[in-house]
């Protein structure tokens, strides 16, 4: 099959320096690096084991209302806020 790719500069480059240093010819290098980068995109991913975090009782909350952020700062820092 006879097809026009437009390849990115960094990739260019890369396949440049690796038929250089295999003296091959272009179309085998593509082909290659094709063949090796869609086989790794096709083979299915091993199922992640399912994390969890366990939860954690902090106790009642201290303060009446955490809607006021600076009553909330100084209170944390030890201010005298009133």
């Amino acid at each position: 099959m006879r097809t026009t790719l437009s390849l990115d500069d960094d990739v260019s480059v890369m396949l440049t320096r690796v038929r250089k240093q295999r003296g091959a010819k272009m179309k085998s290098v593509v082909n290659e690096a094709l063949r090796r980068g869609l086989t790794q995109l096709l083979q299915s991913e091993k199922p992640r084991k399912q994390f969890s975090t366990g939860s954690v009782d902090l106790g009642r909350c201290r303060l009446p209302s955490l809607d006021n952020v600076a009553e909330v700062l100084a209170v944390a820092e030890g201010d005298d806020f009133r």
